[in-house]
């Protein structure tokens, strides 16, 4: 799949691969209302990946629905819809604005790396209890949720636990780790908001130890991999933790054709290590499997 945030709505990449070929494209994240996000520069290269601070600008799910959705449709592709809010009841209207969308987008993934202004802006995805919250709050989509975690807390499994809990179907791990450069010839930072996340290779070490830690601990989980993967043999490492699936992002940056490249080099690497079926991967590196 594509990961929320690295390939716009989707349809941008239909020239440059078969949206159709790939397990669903993943859309930017959106808000019940229109968002302008952060001030620019919003996007900038580091030694072995991206920071960006974008802050999630989109055109609100009803501009979504009525003019970004069917071009990304009319590719036959499956679609992930990702959602997000300040507040619990932000979360709660997101998803109820997506119930009535077409069967093609099938399932939402809730992203829980914002801050709660409710809570003095402390991350949803860095508490259990606000996490729980969040999820319970998206039922009204009517199709299966994803939660998408953030590493940036000292036990992943804990806030894994409780999104389980409150109702996700599945674990999309992970999704950025906090960073910040300095332009040391101005001595202000690179971004416009100041810190961003980092992604990219620098950060699939991390997203192999959270998916293969979260599976140690729910072996039933069904976990989404995302973080750094840019070959087939970085798809099959994340899987051998635990991923049932994977989610290509940064790599489409330098390279549009990166999510169909993955695919491919992931069924040919498969071929050549005689396995018959990529499920077969799933959870190989750990000892309860």
């Amino acid at each position: 799949m594509t990961a929320s945030g690295t390939a716009g709505h989707g349809a941008e990449l239909a020239r440059y691969v078969d949206l159709a070929s790939l397990g669903a494209v993943v859309v930017k994240s959106l808000s019940a209302e229109p968002w302008a996000g952060n001030p620019s520069p919003r996007v900038t290269e580091v030694d072995a990946g991206m920071l960006n601070s974008v802050g999630l600008q989109n055109p609100g799910i009803e501009a979504w629905l009525e003019h970004e959705l069917p071009p990304l449709l009319a590719t036959g592709a499956r679609v992930v819809a990702s959602i997000w809010g300040f507040t619990v009841e932000a979360y709660e209207k997101a998803a109820a604005a997506l119930a009535g969308a077409p069967p093609e987008v099938m399932a939402v993934e809730v992203n829980l790396s914002c801050p709660n202004v409710e809570s003095r802006r402390a991350m949803f995805a860095h508490s259990p209890v606000l996490t729980a919250e969040a999820m319970a709050a998206t039922a009204g989509c009517g199709r299966p949720r994803w939660a998408k975690l953030s590493p940036n807390v000292t036990d992943i499994s804990e806030i894994a636990g409780a999104a389980l809990e409150a109702g996700a179907e599945a674990l999309t791990l992970i999704n950025t780790v906090m960073g910040m450069v300095i332009d040391v010839d101005t001595g202000r930072p690179r971004l416009g908001a100041g810190g961003g996340g980092l992604s990219g290779p620098a950060i699939r070490p991390v997203a192999v130890r959270a998916v293969y830690d979260v599976c140690t601990a729910f072996p039933d989980a069904v976990v989404v991999g995302a973080g750094g993967i840019a070959t087939g043999a970085h798809a099959v490492e994340l899987m051998m933790a635990g991923a049932s699936a994977v989610e290509v992002g940064t790599a489409t940056f330098a390279d549009p054709r990166a999510p169909g490249r993955v695919a491919g080099e992931l069924e040919r690497w498969c071929r050549r290590h005689n396995v018959a079926r990529v499920a077969d991967l799933v959870g190989r590196a750990r000892a309860d499997t």
